[in-house]
């Protein structure tokens, strides 16, 4: 039975607004998936991830990639693409409507950053039993004990905790350690709550 829902933030909470890093793309002639990858799909990403490096010099660093990728001097185009992003909203109310009697926690793969952008940014901190974010505990999805830990922060066993994430090959690595997961895609018309339901979650109020 499932008693526990783990969120990943980027994707599932928060709108990444791909459609607006593929108008960015486009108006800049620059390859589908630039913005994407140069600043998520590099080393420094992934040691920033996991707690190693600085934050600014990443974000100069994906600007450098991405001029080289165009060939020519750019605007801040990251910069823009994580402006037009934010919350989506009927998910977030979903997460308010399920507690109680489910527990609820954010397990993310994010740097350091994440816990005072949904406590000061976003407002929403206080709807999470817990937050596990890969950059304070030094450890990333799809790592099979990133996912132990969020079950043990929120008092279940992976066995009670049902996952949602918008990368399929998280989604996968929930599955092996033992929790019920969602593949979940706001760009591709997903309905969380529907998809909740079918697996027999569903909100108290």
């Amino acid at each position: 039975m499932i008693r526990g829902i783990l969120f990943d933030f980027g994707g599932v909470i928060h709108d990444m607004r791909w459609d607006v890093a593929r108008e960015l793309e486009e108006t800049h002639a620059l390859p589908r998936n630039a913005l994407f990858e140069t600043l998520y799909r590099t080393p420094t990403w992934k040691a920033l991830e996991c707690g190693r490096g600085d934050r600014l010099a990443w974000l100069e660093e994906a600007h450098r990639l991405l001029e080289a990728r165009g060939g020519r001097a750019l605007p801040r185009l990251h910069d823009a693409w994580r402006t037009a992003q934010r919350p989506i909203l009927e998910n977030v109310a979903l997460v308010r409507a399920l507690r109680p009697p489910y527990r609820t926690a954010i397990l993310s793969n994010a740097d350091a950053s994440l816990r005072e952008r949904l406590r000061e940014g976003l407002g929403i901190h206080d709807l999470f039993d817990a937050v596990v974010c890969s950059a304070e505990v030094g450890i990333a999805k799809p790592e099979p004990a990133i996912y132990r830990l969020a079950a043990e922060r929120v008092g279940l066993p992976p066995e009670a905790c049902l996952f949602v994430d918008d990368y399929e090959p998280n989604v996968a690595a929930a599955r092996e350690v033992g929790m019920a997961a969602i593949f979940f895609r706001i760009d591709r018309g997903h309905d969380l709550g529907a998809m909740l339901g079918d697996v027999g979650v569903r909100p108290a109020r």
